[in-house]
């Protein structure tokens, strides 16, 4: 031992670097961890029950012509069970039921202790990322089922609401994101429909009845992107469809790949004009994927999901 060095400096040097790491750690957003961002908005669009296997045959103008000006992948996987609650909780939460929690098609709460909670008594969401490290921006989830208010961390939110009942009113929550939109030109909007899975549990998956809806709703996609337009936002915007999981018959929730296997399509600036993209893709890479585009670098340690970084300009 060197002369003058003691145990007990060592012990309180020791004590000085692990306490110093201990803070790096725990550090979870803020604005001085905010990289550059590729966009200023994102836009979610979500479809409850569409499984990748119908896209092909589908008249959905819209939604394929994001497919030709950004990049999509027909192969992105759900969580298991291949339901609501566990997939929409892991696309916003960036990791999986078996850290999340959330294991039932309805889950309101964690069926299994959430890994960890950072605020808000909820396990750490994008929208919790996203009020930390922009705590002025104006964020929204816009939605049919109310099942999505108990994942999303609505405390985190600007505004949360749901549509009117969307059977007899189908429409009402593409004129909320609309009027949303062109009002507050969110940071972060996340815009969930419950169809097509509504029709899938009635008239069945791939079914002319199911075809029809994905043709509605592509339209309601329409509105939504030209609501941006007119909001004078588009051209700084990344709009991303996706779905929870898919179907076969009139359920899902099985290993089936048309349950399994989700689309998700993204456009807008800095994102590559490469079409099919063949890496493998979660749900959980989802919100590191948001994370990214906004420049929101200090994702928690326990979220496993990958930014999808090959698909970015920069």
């Amino acid at each position: 031992m060197k002369k003058g060095f003691s145990f007990g400096a060592a012990a309180s040097l020791l004590a000085v670097l692990l306490s110093s790491a201990a803070v790096s750690c725990q550090s979870s957003g803020n604005q001085n961890d905010a990289a550059e961002p590729l966009a200023e908005h994102v836009i979610f669009i979500g479809l409850d029950g569409w499984g990748a296997y119908s896209l092909p045959q589908a008249d959905m103008l819209n939604v394929k012509s994001l497919m030709d000006k950004g990049a999509y992948t027909l192969e992105k996987r759900t969580v298991l069970p291949s339901s609501s609650a566990p997939n929409w909780a892991s696309m916003f939460m960036g990791t999986g039921p078996e850290l999340h929690g959330y294991t039932t098609w309805g889950a309101r709460t964690p069926e299994l202790p959430s890994r960890v909670i950072l605020k808000n008594n909820i396990f750490p969401t994008i929208f919790q990322l996203c009020r930390d490290s922009y705590p002025d921006a104006e964020t929204g989830v816009l939605y049919d089922w109310d099942g999505i208010k108990y994942l999303v961390d609505t405390l985190s939110l600007s505004h949360h609401a749901q549509s009117p009942d969307y059977q007899k009113y189908p429409e009402g929550l593409c004129e909320m994101a609309e009027k949303y939109i062109k009002e507050k030109k969110p940071m972060l909007l996340a815009v969930c429909f419950d169809e097509p899975d509504h029709v899938g549990h009635t008239k069945g998956h791939d079914t002319p009845e199911y075809y029809a809806k994905l043709k509605e709703l592509d339209g309601y996609i329409g509105r939504i992107i030209a609501a941006a337009e007119e909001a004078g936002i588009a051209d700084n915007t990344v709009f991303i469809v996706t779905s929870d999981h898919g179907g076969i018959g009139l359920g899902h929730g099985g290993i089936t790949m048309e349950e399994m296997q989700t689309p998700f399509i993204i456009a807008g600036p800095n994102v590559r004009d490469m079409g099919e993209f063949p890496e493998s893709m979660m749900q959980y890479d989802v919100a590191p994927t948001m994370a990214h585009i906004l420049g929101i670098s200090d994702c928690p340690q326990v979220w496993i999901g990958r930014p999808m970084t090959q698909l970015f300009e920069n």
